[in-house]
Order: C-alpha cells, then structure tokens, then sequence
C-alpha cells in the first residue's frame, strides 16, 4: 500500500449501500441485510454522513460521522463504526482517518470529535489516547 493511493472521502448517499460487507464485519450485533439497508436509507436523511477510505478504489475502511449540538460541547461530530479492513491495519490508514476527520471537523466548525469504542476493545482504547483522545465517561445502552 502506498500512502498516496489512500483517499478519504464522502460517500454519496445513492451509494450507501457499498459499506454493507465492512459493517457485516463488527458480528457481534448481526442483523440481516435487509434491516441494514432500511436503516443506511433512513441514516442518510438525518445528520449522518459516511466516509469512505479507500486503497486506489478498493473500500478499505469506513468511518460514520454523526453532526449534532450538544449543550457541553456546542457543535460536534460522533465518528461512528470506525472499521479499517484486517488487512489494511497497522499501516497508518486509522492516523490518516483521524486526521481527515478532525480537519472536516473543523472545516465544519466543530468544537468536539467524540466516539464511543466497546469496553473488551484495548487496542483501539490505545489507538484513540495516541491519536489524542480522552475517556470521559461510559456509554450506556438499554434495549428495548
């Protein structure tokens, strides 16, 4: 991989689906393809937009970004299902992500990138603290 063939980028929303194979990687939450797709087309109508990184055009990683405004915070940006292919890691493509994101951020006049990393997940807990992120508290769920 060379480092000038990785391009980020915004995918189109008529596009969305071209991310299905890389969340169908998480596994633990598997829900059929059919729910993803309903749930990408109702994603992309709100504040949600998805970037793609890509090894010449092959999809290597996704990183979801939702935009909001928070009362601690003011604006912010939630990267969401960060996911770099098994084969592309450890060669910089997470640092490169981060970077895109807090530039688009900023361009975005965002005061706040924050995301949310499963708890038995150490080695992207220390990838974060590098990259210069912070635990500030636990994020809870409640299915219902």
């Amino acid at each position: 991989m060379k480092d000038n063939a990785i391009s980020i980028r915004i995918i189109e929303p008529e596009k969305i689906f071209i991310i299905i194979p890389l969340l169908q990687k998480l596994g633990k939450y598997t829900v059929s393809e059919e729910v993803i797709k309903e749930r990408l087309l109702e994603m992309v109508q709100q504040n949600y937009e998805c970037l793609g990184i890509f090894d010449d055009n092959q999809l290597i990683g996704i990183c979801g970004l939702w935009f909001q405004t928070r009362h601690y915070a003011g604006r912010s940006v939630e990267m969401d299902h960060v996911i770099i292919d098994d084969t592309s890691r450890g060669r910089g493509v997470g640092k490169l992500l981060v970077e895109f994101v807090t530039n688009y951020a900023k361009k975005k006049s965002c005061n706040w990138i924050e995301l949310n990393s499963y708890v038995h997940n150490f080695p992207s807990h220390k990838f974060f603290y590098n990259q210069g992120f912070v635990a500030k508290g636990y994020h809870f769920v409640k299915e219902l």
